[in-house]
Formats: structure tokens, sequence, C-alpha cells
């Protein structure tokens, strides 16, 4: 490739035929491909290339805290857990339809796991992702009227085709977070996606809100198109200890 042509495919913006085309010549020649076929090769390859880096900038945006599949949880762990059910989330109509997703469950149960587990789903499907705890939010959210930036940061929460909020109800909110909350989840209502995890049950989410008028506002929009999954399983972390426990204590046995 000469200096003109690797010149003018930069500024097309066509890395992918950058990256390949020398190859993809190789291969046409040995292979005596047509044009047309030749130029299949390298439009795929761009196709391909803009896909990968499309992921990788979601991915990025998201914040993840850690990246988390489905093919990692262990489902015979928690057999309360439909599979099949999980699956078929993760096919992400859910987000196509602009509808939400409540993990209920216990500490350790992998609530966020599973969370995590759809929005990589979403990104490698093209939808933008963002996570988050739901006290990190809120937080950002009030200390943002400080500046002045309130208005730009609510697009931040709200803009995102799937908004992951985890931890719901280790805190009781106040007035300004339950305010604040409020504007994220009506803004998102039949426009966005929301997954939120919360080791309440849903019968306790009304007592989270300081205020039972917005409570009710709140749930009434978040529930009206939602997929709950409960998991009534044991905690993988509490679990894991007590192996632990238990080895380090034959351990000592075998010592003695």
């Amino acid at each position: 490739m000469n200096d003109l042509m690797f010149s003018r495919l930069r500024q097309l913006k066509l890395s992918g035929f950058i990256k390949t085309v020398e190859a993809r010549n190789e291969q046409a020649i040995k292979e005596q491909m047509s044009y047309m076929e030749f130029l299949e090769l390298l439009l795929s390859d761009e196709f391909s290339n803009r896909k990968d880096n499309g992921n990788k900038k979601r991915m990025q945006k998201a914040k993840f805290p850690q990246i988390k599949t489905l093919e990692e949880y262990q489902f015979n762990q928690q057999p309360s857990i439909n599979k099949r059910f999980i699956y078929n989330l993760a096919t992400c109509e859910f987000v196509r339809k602009k509808e939400n997703v409540a993990f209920i469950g216990p500490p350790g149960t992998g609530k966020t796991h599973l969370g995590i587990a759809l929005g990589v789903k979403a990104i490698s499907q093209g939808y933008n992702v963002l996570f988050t705890t739901i006290n990190h939010m809120l937080e950002d959210l009030y200390l943002s009227r400080a500046d002045n930036s309130f208005s730009q940061r609510l697009k931040y929460y709200t803009n995102p085709d799937l908004l992951i909020l985890d931890e719901l109800g280790l805190k009781k909110l106040n007035q300004n977070s339950v305010d604040d909350f409020y504007e994220i989840v009506s803004r998102r209502y039949e426009k966005g996606s929301i997954i939120i995890t919360s080791n309440k049950v849903f019968d306790e989410w009304g007592r989270i809100f300081y205020d039972p008028v917005l409570a009710t506002a709140i749930l009434d929009r978040f529930i009206h198109h939602c997929h709950f999954v409960v998991i009534k399983g044991e905690s993988y972390r509490m679990k894991q200890s007590k192996e632990s426990l238990k080895a380090i204590s034959s351990k000592v046995q075998e010592n003695e």
C-alpha cells in the first residue's frame, strides 16, 4: 500500500481497510478473486472493525465495576432462578421494548452479576448502557446542583438505552434523593430500560422512599413494564467462606 492510498484511507476513516488490505490483496491474488469479491472482503473487515470499536467504547462508557457474563453465572447454585427466562432476557428484547427488570434477593446471590451480564449482552447488540449504584447516582445529582450542572447530569442518566441501578434499599432516601429518583424514573418511563437490584422484597420498596406519594409514582412507573426475578438461594460469599473455614479446620486437625 503506497503513501497516497494510506493517506486517503485515513482521511476516510477506513481503519478496517488499513488493517487488512495488504493481507486481503495477497489472498485475492492467490485465490484469483474478482474485484467485487475482494471489495466484499474489505467491506466485511471494515464493518467488523467498526463494530468492535463501537463495543469497546460502549463498554468503557458503561462504567461496569467488573465484567460479568451469563456463562460465568452458576445457575446450579441458585435453583430458584429460571435459567431459560434469564436467557430470554439476554436477547435484550426488553431493551428494545423499553421495559424494566428487577433482581431481588439476599446479598451475595448474584444480582449484580446478572445485571452486569445483561448489560454486556445489550452492548454487544449496539445499545448504550450505564451502570451505577443508586446511592452514587443520587449523590452525583445532589452535588450537581451546586455547580448548576444538574440538567447535564440528569441527561447522563436518562440518555442510555439501559440504566443499571445497583443496591436499592441499602439506605433510606431523603426528600431530595426521592425527588431526583423520581425524575430519573419518570423521564425514562417508556423511553429507556432500567435494571434495579435490591436485597429488599418488593413489598418493602415503598418504605425506602421518604415521600409516600412519590414512592407510589416511582413504583407505578417502574413496575408497569417490568420483569421480576426473585432469588431465594444462599449467598455465594457465605458459602465460599464456610468452605474456606471448613478447609482450614481440616488442615488444623491434620496438623494436631
